[in-house]
């Protein structure tokens, strides 16, 4: 009978090991949802693409969800309002947590509370460019030089921009204002018309993305006058800052992986050690550099702070512009 029971004893250990061993092998399995707050091809959804398959021995599969509209808010609130147990993650950029806070007259979030940081990712310089020829003709070689044609030849400048409240209208409109100058801000539907513009000679100069740039600026259409980092950019050594001139101006593009608010500590924590070795891989690095991204990996606080920093930044700079999506 005592043999019995030790017999029924153990076959009831050995299941439940086996249930528990299959329940930490199922949950290890599931899979994790990566939003990705604009549409597919860009150069977020790409890198969201790289790092995602770079964990994928570590946390499995990734599945990259695409979720486009309203400046990225749709994607973003998907995140915000995601169970909090990490198995839905999203992108937080520019736009989307610094931005447009103050640039929509409503929010379906609330970008300083309603997620739990992981990492930054990606910062893009952005350019200071001109027309290569109209750059040649007005004698434009530097900051310096375009600032002292503006203030020479009052209001004959103008600039161009994916749209109203678009990272290239905010930083044309900071660096009117901290170089004391005017020029008429002209706004295209989108990036790429904003681009053209400026080729065919429509607009004086732009700030763009440097990935976008980059192309026109190899073939000479394009002359890069400075970068908005505080440092030189990688990707494009020759160029300086505009810091170098106007002291702290600073306005580039950045996106990172946030969850929902209230994710457990030590599931950010593991996000964060995957995505971060995924980051600082070699590969990784090399593919970024084609796409002139920089990768930054840091900690969920790190990152948390910068987000901070930057939404306060850029309220002050949305509130000057004036611009306002109802």
């Amino acid at each position: 009978m005592r043999v019995m029971k030790k017999r029924t004893l153990l076959s009831l250990l050995v299941a439940s090991a086996f249930a528990c061993t299959a329940t930490l092998t199922q949950a290890q399995n599931k899979t994790i949802r990566l939003v990705v707050p604009y549409g597919a091809g860009g150069p977020i959804d790409v890198t969201a693409r790289l790092v995602a398959e770079g964990v994928k021995h570590s946390l499995g599969t990734v599945i990259i969800d695409n979720k486009p509209g309203a400046g990225g808010n749709i994607g973003a609130d998907m995140v915000a309002k995601a169970a909090p147990d990490g198995l839905t993650i999203g992108i937080a950029a520019t736009a989307t947590h610094a931005v447009n806070p103050w640039l929509y007259s409503k929010m379906p979030f609330n970008a300083a509370t309603d997620f739990a940081p992981i990492t930054q990712m990606v910062r893009v310089p952005n350019v200071l460019v001109m027309n290569a020829e109209t750059a040649q003709r007005l004698k434009i070689n530097s900051v310096a030089d375009l600032i002292r044609y503006a203030k020479a030849n009052p209001a004959k400048l103008n600039y161009g921009s994916g749209g109203n409240g678009s990272a290239g209208h905010l930083a044309g409109e900071m660096f009117k204002k901290e170089a004391g100058i005017f020029a008429v801000h002209i706004p295209y539907n989108g990036g790429n018309p904003a681009q053209l513009a400026l080729l065919s000679g429509q607009v004086d100069f732009n700030f763009d993305n440097l990935a976008t740039a980059a192309p026109n600026i190899r073939s000479g259409k394009l002359k890069a006058i400075a970068v908005t980092t505080l440092q030189r950019s990688p990707a494009l050594p020759d160029a300086p800052p505009v810091a170098d001139t106007l002291k702290g101006f600073s306005i580039d593009t950045w996106w990172g992986l946030v969850a929902a608010a209230g994710t457990p500590a030590d599931v950010v924590a593991k996000l964060n050690e995957a995505f971060v070795a995924a980051l600082n891989a070699p590969e990784t690095k090399t593919r970024f550099a084609g796409l002139m991204a920089e990768p930054v990996a840091n900690t969920p606080a790190q990152f948390g702070a910068f987000m901070k920093s930057e939404l306060a930044k850029y309220e002050k700079v949305v509130k000057a512009t004036g611009a306002k999506v109802d």
